[in-house]
């Protein structure tokens, strides 16, 4: 049996923004002539679909619902990390005695993890920076103490490459109120110490976009600008039949959202997204209204 050229594993966090990206990057990989697999949580494995790509099921310990089952973000991090290396290992090596061994990881880096999965396994590990470049480098700044958490009001406005001067109602929440994000923050930052030990980071961004910043990062890493990750048909419909992400946590409801917005005057509504992790109280939602 003939051995194909190279199968990719790509491993996202289990939440819509992470999942949909490292999914059209998987796409990506496959109609390049790659055999990609996507890897996800059992609660999250029958929302997601693309053709061309295998989606498989790994455990992060909380298998009915994830982290909305566990205690709190530090229990649900190092069971994802404990059992995740377990049962990610499992499925890479069930792919050893077929016609496609696995000789890749690319894995979301909010799961630095993986890298010692694919380490000990022999295999590339490549890095996913799903966060823009902008966001990134912020991280890396705290990183190497160039930015204090929280940063102190003397050094506002904070100056960056490639953006404007940034006051605190401009900083993202874990510049402005870290404590707000301590597990995933602390995630995060330890990431950015083992960058450079893998043999691509991606990027979801390109250069024209944020050039300076690109500038920048290729210097500290092996980094790759392969964004924006959007479906194809609305990018360079290299792939056909590429029309939508291809994953969704939750039950569709566009058909009632445009037959609500048909109503409103144009450019009467803004539209606000928090992200799948984000929980808004009905007095906040009061409060932006």
């Amino acid at each position: 049996m003939e051995k194909q050229k190279g199968h990719v594993i790509v491993l996202p966090y289990p939440a819509q923004g992470h999942i949909n990206p490292l999914l059209q990057f998987a796409k990506r990989l496959a109609s390049k002539g790659l055999k990609a697999t996507l890897a996800t949580t059992y609660y999250t494995v029958d929302s997601i679909y693309a053709t061309g790509v295998g989606i498989e099921p790994i455990s992060d310990g909380y298998d009915d619902g994830g982290f909305k089952h566990s205690p709190n973000e530090e229990t649900y991090l190092e069971s994802f990390k404990t059992v995740g290396s377990r049962t990610l290992t499992e499925l890479i090596l069930k792919f050893n005695d077929s016609t496609s061994p696995v000789n890749c990881l690319v894995y979301d880096s909010l799961l630095p993890w993986a890298l010692d999965v694919a380490r000990r396994l022999g295999i590339y590990g490549a890095a996913f920076l799903t966060n823009s470049a902008s966001v990134c480098s912020m991280y890396w700044q705290i990183d190497h103490g160039l930015l204090t958490l929280p940063v102190r009001p003397e050094l506002v406005p904070v100056s960056m490459p490639g953006l404007p001067p940034l006051g605190f109602s401009d900083m993202p929440s874990f510049l402005a109120q870290p404590a707000s994000h301590s597990a995933y923050l602390k995630v995060i930052l330890d990431k950015f110490s083992i960058l450079d030990q893998n043999d691509w980071v991606f990027v979801n961004t390109f250069e024209e976009l944020e050039s300076e910043l690109a500038k920048a990062m290729s210097g500290l890493w092996p980094v790759e600008m392969v964004g924006p990750m959007v479906p194809s048909a609305f990018l360079d419909q290299q792939i056909e039949g590429d029309t939508d992400y291809g994953a969704s946590l939750w039950k569709s409801v566009s058909d009632q959202c445009l037959r609500w917005l048909e109503t409103k005057q144009p450019k009467s509504v803004i539209y606000v997204s928090f992200g799948s992790m984000a929980n808004i109280a009905a007095k906040q939602v009061e409060e932006i209204a």
